[in-house]
């Protein structure tokens, strides 16, 4: 699938333009979030010591154990995500909305007949459903003038560095590097006079380009679980979730580099621009276990480990055009603005694996009689030890960068619930570390929660606000040799959840 030459371009290639499976889509996969019911939720996920609610079965699996009748649940969810980026001082702003189900699910709950002589054993559990693990659902815009470089600068860098003749590039024979055949095709970049045919300079003016990059990207991570469950004396609980995660990541991005001066250089382009569509699809599996342990009435214990998830059939396909315009010159010498190339597009499939990495957590819930309760949650990951495979390619220097670049993080997260008869007040507060080494970028999350409910004998409906913060950098393009400022992100997300459950026995 890969080569060594593409292997050598991959890594000198920073910039979002590139496209190779490497470090930033092994995190991208690897990470999930606050997930699961609103109950869980409005507690920002703090929820591993408490049980007895569907999302434990993709956190720890024990909760399961908690379940003394059967139950259906069922969240939808609204989404909106908010995203400023400021980019060379020019602030933009975007939004996005999206309507899905945070969870479906079914548990079965069975009592042990002759409990005396069963050792302890009170009851067992089956579930099955899906939970939402993160979503994807962002449009983000950056805007500004730069006098530094282009990106035709980036793509002539990259040829020269590649060593390519240009008769390689023009018949694309290395479909698997799918930007540099249109940037040629394109008249982008063009080769140096009497420089043997593989130097290469770009078509760009020298003079500040206004550039813009629309990114656009939706789809989700989430998970089908079958979970078992065990009650040993209203004490110990006991729990196993086989996961079968699977992907659906869809992006869409637009640049354009723009040359407001009069009257430049014909053989200067006047605009560049970079169109890419992005589909990545993908399942895997993976194993949790957990424990809840109940010593005294007012304090539970609770644990759970995750194994890496196997995704075993990841599959990218991209679509790549690029066009440019140019300045020529009329009958009367005047330069005009006009699209003198058209669309030039290119495309390519890959296939490849991805292991995430192992979790594990700790969990901690303290009750106060029948009012109320505070529960803390603590989560491990190390990021560093994700790994990506291919059928043909070994991956060596992206599984470098991933354990470089991403270290082992600590989250945690705080919930407490208070009861007044049939209703339940409950907040929340989340942490989870950036996963960025040295501070090459941020990436860490903050989330704020809050949320009611309301529980009857057979019946509950819970509602839930959830709001997340995040701060990363993002780079148009750039490498050692072209470098430019990067854009600073802001995102934020609300989320309105409201879950409905039918108890049955």
């Amino acid at each position: 699938m890969k080569n060594t030459i593409l292997s050598v371009l991959m890594i000198l290639v920073l910039g979002p333009v590139s496209f190779s499976q490497n470090e930033v889509d092994a995190l991208r996969f690897s990470e999930t979030r606050v997930i699961g019911t609103a109950r869980s939720a409005s507690m920002s996920g703090a929820f591993g010591a408490l049980g007895a609610d569907f999302s434990s079965l993709s956190t720890n699996p024990a909760g399961i154990g908690l379940y003394r009748t059967s139950e259906f649940v069922l969240t939808p969810q609204l989404y909106f995500a908010s995203v400023d980026a400021t980019y060379q001082n020019s602030l933009r702003n975007d939004q996005k909305e999206n309507f899905n189900f945070s969870n479906i699910g079914l548990v079965l709950t069975q009592d042990i007949p002759d409990r005396l002589n069963k050792g302890g054993w009170k009851y067992i559990q089956f579930g099955v459903g899906m939970n939402r693990l993160k979503n994807f659902n962002y449009r983000t815009i950056m805007e500004g003038v730069n006098s530094q470089n282009t990106m035709g600068e980036y793509f002539a860098d990259i040829a020269n560095n590649s060593g390519l003749s240009y008769s390689v590039i023009e018949n694309d024979e290395f479909d698997e590097f799918p930007y540099l055949n249109p940037a040629w095709w394109s008249y982008a970049i063009d080769t140096l006079p009497g420089g043997g045919g593989n130097q290469y300079v770009s078509r760009s003016a020298d003079a500040p380009y206004n550039q813009k990059q629309i990114n656009h990207t939706w789809g989700s991570m989430n998970e089908i679980s079958f979970s078992f469950g065990a009650n040993y004396n209203d004490k110990l609980f006991l729990g196993a979730s086989l996961g079968f995660p699977y992907i659906r990541y869809y992006q869409e991005r637009s640049y354009t580099e723009t040359n407001t001066a009069q009257g430049i250089d014909e053989v200067s382009y006047r605009r560049f621009q970079v169109n890419d569509e992005l589909i990545t699809k993908g399942t895997g599996f993976n194993l949790k276990l957990g424990l809840i342990y109940k010593p005294v009435q007012w304090l539970r214990i609770g644990g759970a480990v995750h194994t890496p998830t196997w995704y075993s059939n990841m599959t990218d396909e991209l679509v790549v055009d690029m066009n440019t315009s140019y300045d020529t010159p009329d009958s009367e010498g005047n330069y005009d603005y006009y699209a003198s190339f058209p669309y030039y597009s290119n495309s390519a499939i890959y296939e490849y694996d991805l292991k995430t990495p192992f979790r594990a957590m700790g969990n901690l819930a303290l009750f106060f009689g029948p009012f109320g309760l505070l529960s803390v949650d603590y989560e491990f990951i190390d990021y560093s030890t994700a790994k990506l495979r291919g059928y043909d390619y070994d991956f060596d220097m992206e599984n470098q960068a991933i354990a470089n670049k991403y270290i082992a993080t600590h989250n945690f997260k705080f919930g407490t619930e208070w009861r007044y008869t049939n209703f339940a007040f409950r907040g929340g507060y989340a942490i989870y570390q950036s996963p960025f080494s040295n501070n090459i970028n941020d990436g860490a999350q903050t989330y704020y929660s809050a949320g009611i409910g309301y529980r009857i004998d057979n019946f509950f409906l819970d509602f839930a606000w959830l709001h997340m913060t995040e701060k990363e950098d993002y780079y148009l393009y750039g490498n050692q040799d072209i470098q430019v400022a990067p854009a600073n992100i802001d995102y934020n997300t609300n989320r309105f959840m409201l879950t409905l459950g039918f108890k049955f026995n």
